[in-house]
């Protein structure tokens, strides 16, 4: 028994993004099971208090070289295992050089230190399934093996999602050419308790439990508990294997049924009204003509709508046979999640 806990002492496991919800997750995994966690945040993070305190933390900044090699250092001898979450999150699709500068840079950044620490085991790159091109509806979106979104900028839409694929990309090139120890995985949708920055999935299900949707878009997204992703990250750095891809999905939703459960979960009212995508993209359209004669950020966009009209239906049976990853059920995560939006104070007493 003492063996064991000095040789899970000799090994560190060093998280970026750890203050974010999904990061954040993976950290109370580690810690659970009796894991050495060194969590990486920025400076001034409002949200290092919901890192669990029994992680070191260390402060800095991705594009900081010598930040990451203060996250790096480590006593001769002890292992270093890396699971890379953090990265600049945006639903504007248009080109921006700060997110490119976190996500594709910071994670040649993180592969450089890899590559010069003399403790390095291995790394896990959390990606996402935005980064893998779109397949016509009908098809299951499967793994792939190389990724060049500027040859299929209409498959793979959006900043956010080209920087994934790049810094994807930068990570298999690393294993290829620079033997580097490490996998990938691909995330879907997130949703699930403890999503203290209030995501996107969180604040659409407050605005319905509110009663302030009276009217939803009929389109499908793809969500996973963010329990189930931390263990699929944790797993994949436990069996994943080298210069590997892990699709870490759900079965694809639809708005109306997602909506539905949330209503019999909460018991509250449903949006009445569910706007067919063509409809509700033209309406995008001529708001986002309006946002921008009057300088004001649209309210409902075309890129959002997108994401709900677009196929959302991956593949995880890979992660599924190799890594042992599995989902608990929409009904599950909802009960769950509402339950702490009650605890903690996000939603009251829901008028029906």
């Amino acid at each position: 028994m003492i063996t064991d806990t000095i040789k899970a002492r000799q090994t560190i496991y060093l998280i970026t993004g750890a203050a974010g919800f999904l990061g954040g997750t993976v950290c109370r995994q580690l810690v659970a099971r009796g894991e050495r966690v060194r969590a990486f945040v920025l400076p001034g993070d409002q949200a290092e208090k919901y890192v669990p305190g029994e992680a070191e933390i260390c402060e800095g900044d991705l594009t900081d070289q010598a930040s990451l090699r203060r996250f790096f250092d480590v006593k001769p001898g002890v292992r270093i295992r890396v699971i890379h979450c953090a990265s600049v999150v945006t639903v504007n699709p248009d080109y921006n050089q700060k997110v490119m500068d976190v996500n594709v840079g910071g994670t040649e950044n993180i592969i450089d230190c890899c590559l010069a620490s003399p403790g390095f085991e291995k790394l896990v790159y959390v990606s996402s399934t935005g980064a893998i091109p779109e397949l016509p509806k009908g098809r299951k979106i499967t793994e792939i093996s190389h990724f060049t979104p500027e040859k299929t900028p209409d498959l793979v839409r959006g900043c956010y999602s080209q920087s994934k694929a790049l810094a994807t990309q930068a990570v298999l090139d690393a294993v290829e050419r620079r033997r580097l120890n490490a996998c990938v995985v691909h995330p879907s949708g997130i949703m699930g308790p403890e999503d203290y920055a209030v995501g996107e999935t969180t604040g659409t299900m407050i605005k319905i439990i509110n009663g302030e949707m009276p009217v939803g878009i009929d389109g499908t997204f793809n969500l996973c508990d963010v329990r189930d992703l931390a263990a699929g990250c944790i797993a994949a750095m436990d069996k994943g294997r080298v210069g590997e891809c892990y699709i870490l999905g759900n079965k694809e939703v639809r708005f109306k049924d997602f909506a539905k459960l949330v209503a019999e979960e909460a018991g509250c009212k449903a949006p009445s009204l569910f706007l067919p995508c063509s409809i509700a993209g033209a309406m995008a359209g001529l708001v986002e003509k309006r946002a921008k004669r009057n300088g004001k950020k649209p309210l409902l966009t075309t890129f959002s709508i997108y994401n709900l009209a677009r196929n959302n239906d991956f593949d995880s049976s890979k992660a599924q046979r190799e890594l042992g990853y599995h989902t608990r059920s929409y009904r599950e995560t909802m009960h769950d999640e509402i339950a702490w939006l009650k605890a903690t104070g996000k939603i009251g007493a829901v008028r029906v």
